[in-house]
């Protein structure tokens, strides 16, 4: 009988090109079981029809995954003109059809209506629940609810291609935001309606998908050259300010203990190294004061 493989500690960040067609939580587990991993963890979902870059946590990364789920988001969004589906996408059935009789400059200047804060209202076909029941079970039997708007933030939108009934769009947005609402709110004002046909994520925070591989190349290395191309854990906190401690100040900051720093030009929300010897090692996050208190936040495990 094959005794079952025992499981290991990874520690890091995988960059992966998720394709269409692939649940987040699927693509988890594929890579996981690639990596023999122990703990993993994702930084958010990205929808089974969208394709693109997807950050997977593992070991004590999964500590600093929420970092990426507030990121803004940058995704290149394919949008069909003239007809709206069930489920704002193309998996859905077309439940209604109008013309298409808009020019580029007006397409372009309807998408700068759209940048800055704005409301929507969250699809039906979404995995936001109503009394423990996803919206999207409701809708497939036929019942719609009435939801709540809420406020996301259009930091930057672009057309990239535009050939009717279809247009190329970049969009970049706050954490939350509907592509699909959004495709379908820019038609409505536009005078018509439309779905998305494709979706491809290509950046969340400071991390972009020219960075990122596909399952298929990672499925035929060897694991070794898996583990190899993981990131480092600091991946998904790079934009906080660093701060680095003496090795006095690495000892109590890593038991848990504040520290009174030197003036600093930062305050707030940091990354701490420490010196452990001759190494320096990423030791977590804190809140830095504007008195100058370090307070550890999440601190990173290791052996010392």
């Amino acid at each position: 009988m094959n005794q079952k493989k025992e499981k290991k500690r990874v520690d890091g960040v995988f960059l992966l090109d998720k394709p269409v067609g692939l649940s987040s939580n699927t693509a988890l587990q594929k890579v996981r079981r690639l990596l023999n991993a122990k703990k993993a963890g994702h930084t958010g979902t990205l929808d089974p029809l969208a394709s693109g870059l997807l950050p997977l946590c593992f070991g004590e990364a999964t500590k600093f995954s929420a970092d990426l789920l507030d990121a803004e988001k940058e995704y290149l969004a394919e949008i069909y003109f003239g007809q709206k589906t069930e489920t704002g996408d193309s998996e859905g059935g077309v439940v209604e059809t109008k013309s298409v009789c808009f020019t580029q400059e007006q397409l372009k200047r309807g998408l700068e209506k759209f940048i800055g804060e704005i409301e929507q209202v969250p699809p039906m076909y979404s995995a936001l629940k109503k009394n423990g029941v996803p919206l999207y079970k409701i809708a497939r039997s036929g019942e719609t609810i009435e939801r709540a708007p809420r406020k996301v933030v259009i930091s930057r939108m672009d057309l990239l291609q535009f050939d009717l009934p279809k247009a190329v769009i970049r969009v970049a947005c706050s954490k939350g935001t509907y592509i699909r609402v959004l495709a379908e709110d820019i038609a409505q004002a536009l005078g018509t309606v439309a779905h998305l046909t494709a979706l491809r994520r290509v950046r969340v925070g400071d991390v972009k998908i020219c960075d990122a591989v596909t399952l298929d190349h990672f499925e035929k290395i060897s694991e070794e050259e898996r583990v190899q191309m993981l990131a480092p854990v600091d991946k998904l906190i790079s934009s906080l300010p660093k701060i680095m401690l003496s090795e006095q100040q690495t000892e109590r900051f890593h038991h848990g203990q504040k520290i009174m720093l030197e003036p600093q030009e930062c305050f707030g929300r940091v990354r701490v190294y420490g010196l452990f010897g001759s190494c320096v090692k990423l030791m977590g996050t804190a809140q830095l004061s504007n008195t100058g208190f370090l307070i550890p936040e999440r601190l990173v495990t290791f052996e010392v």
